[in-house]
């Protein structure tokens, strides 16, 4: 199970934070702070694996103690939960080491996606010795495959024809077939596919021809 301590000054609002964390499989809260105090001792005595973690606390704020978990020797990931829309917190919060920024207010299922895109990176890290670019790469869009997940309507539609070409292939696909079959240059297809690689929407995959040099091939992502 993952440990989760959730970390906010309002009371009501914390139980439901700590409520939502245990409806999703895999997750357990093992406890809430009020403040920043609270939450170093629970971090030290209670070894949480994520922090829910609000901006807005008494006193120190939770940007402080985002710093400082960069001290601490396996220390907790951190989400940041907080009204703070303004830009300067948010590129603070992702200096500090945030792995993701959910503005309140937020639902249940937004939280839940995050979550589990969280599980699935903790779940790859454990398997990994070393990466190359591409799994560097397959690591981070884990973490941001919730987001990814949220705009797929969104697409623009030669994006969605290309996303669907990799849908429907049922194995690797490269970008020539992809340009081949939409009628368009390999270069544009190698694009848009870099893009929804990017956005978390498929999984790259290196296969290795006659010549030894890797080629770059999609699938659709597995999301379960």
């Amino acid at each position: 199970m993952i440990k989760v301590l959730v970390i906010d000054d309002d009371f009501r609002v914390a139980q439901i934070h700590a409520d939502r964390v245990g409806r999703v499989p895999g997750f357990v809260c093992i406890g809430t702070a009020r403040n920043t105090a609270e939450a170093r001792r629970a971090i030290a005595e209670q070894a949480p694996d994520l922090l829910l973690l609000d901006i807005y606390l008494p006193g120190e704020d939770g940007l402080s103690l985002l710093r400082s978990l960069s001290t601490i020797e396996n220390g907790p990931d951190c989400i940041v939960v907080t009204a703070a829309r303004d830009i300067a917190t948010v590129r603070a919060a992702m200096r500090s080491g945030a792995i993701y920024y959910l503005v309140k207010p937020f639902g249940f299922e937004q939280l839940r996606q995050q979550l589990e895109s969280y599980r699935k990176w903790r779940s790859r890290l454990s398997g990994v010795g070393a990466v190359d670019q591409a799994g560097v790469d397959s690591l981070y869009g884990l973490l941001h495959s919730a987001a990814g997940d949220g705009v797929r309507g969104k697409l623009h539609p030669t994006m969605q024809k290309v996303l669907s070409e990799v849908q429907s292939a049922g194995e690797p696909i490269g970008a020539a077939e992809v340009a081949a079959h939409l009628g368009m240059s390999r270069p544009t297809a190698q694009r848009y596919l870099t893009d929804l690689e990017r956005r978390g929407l498929v999984d790259l995959r290196l296969e290795y021809g006659s010549t030894g040099r890797p080629v770059n091939s999609y699938v659709q992502r597995n999301t379960m």
